[in-house]
């Protein structure tokens, strides 16, 4: 007799080897509720609520290893001056949970705090400045959590080479005087808009390193980022930059089995021709008051299985 978790038929008898927690998008902000710019509802200070359900649930299970926020703990209209107070109030609410959270940075994050600021604040595992890292929850898996915002106009000082660089690229490739509007743009080169980033070239080394000890050590590797990177999962208006250069070292290995991100806000998923899984997380800013839309992945030797709530859609990903 198949097990039936949230709707989904399939999963396995036994237990996982562990689970984690997954919620995306939060852009928490005290301030009434707005729309985005293709007109869908936003419930700013909601939000948190769904944060706070999301953290019962997680802690009511018992068998939540970890949690993984997929970027955007504030929104970009918080006054600035609250900036840092609103952080704070979300981080409290992560806090609340039994286990350890790992963040990334989104787009929204980076207008109201510097990267270094955030980093800290954030408590990511690294021992430098840099905001992308490895986990390791059990000898034969690897989560990898990518800064999708390393070579970008976000978040780095104004006079920093970074912000030349991402600025001459963003003005070569959108000839739009905003340059967050992908007006006149076709198809994936949509892409390219100011709220938007990519992988730099050492952290594209640093991946292609890990891949290859992950192989080695026969490790099945998941993959987090903000942004998305299939256009399969994902608007072309909310991939990463460089997507194809960092799925054409993800394709070198045959480790990789899931990549989730966030910042489409209607979610996705996609299978792309090497067979890995792109799952875009529905965000919880963009829940109604008394919806939600955060889930937990567990995680089997041959699958994992996305259990969601209300709003984020269960999935399972075999491999």
């Amino acid at each position: 007799m198949m097990a039936v978790a949230n709707g989904v038929v399939g999963a396995s008898a036994k237990e996982p080897l562990f689970s984690f927690g997954v919620i995306a998008d939060v852009q928490y902000a005290d301030i009434p509720d707005g729309r985005s710019f293709l007109g869908v509802p936003r419930y700013y200070r909601h939000s948190i609520s769904v944060l706070q359900r999301a953290v019962s649930r997680w802690n009511k299970h018992g068998n939540i290893k970890f949690s993984i926020n997929f970027g955007d703990i504030i929104d970009g209209y918080c006054p600035k001056d609250k900036s840092l107070w609103a952080v704070q109030k979300v981080l409290d609410e992560f806090d609340k949970f039994d286990g350890r959270t790992y963040h990334m940075f989104g787009n929204h994050c980076l207008y109201n705090l510097p990267r270094s600021k955030l980093v800290s604040l954030l408590k990511m595992p690294t021992d430098s400045d840099r905001a992308y890292y490895d986990i390791s929850p059990c000898s034969n898996f690897r989560i990898v959590v990518l800064d999708a915002y390393d070579f970008s106009c976000l978040g780095w000082p104004d006079d920093h080479p970074v912000t030349a660089a991402a600025t001459k690229l963003l003005d070569e490739k959108n000839p739009n005087t905003d340059k967050n509007s992908p007006d006149g743009l076709v198809g994936v080169a949509r892409r390219f808009v100011k709220f938007n980033g990519a992988v730099g070239k050492e952290q594209l080394s640093w991946l292609n390193d890990v891949l290859q000890d992950a192989s080695t050590l026969h490790q099945n590797v998941i993959i987090c980022s903000h942004l998305p990177m299939d256009p399969g999962a994902s608007s072309p208006a909310a991939l990463m930059w460089n997507y194809d250069e960092v799925m054409a070292i993800v394709h070198q290995y045959n480790c990789v089995k899931a990549c989730f991100a966030g910042h489409d806000h209607k979610g996705g998923h996609s299978v792309d021709l090497h067979g890995v899984h792109h799952r875009t997380l529905e965000a919880a800013l963009e829940c109604p008051p008394g919806t939600s839309a955060f889930g937990h992945v567990e995680v089997y030797p041959d699958k994992l299985l996305l259990v969601g709530s209300d709003r984020m859609a269960d999935t399972e990903i075999p491999f």
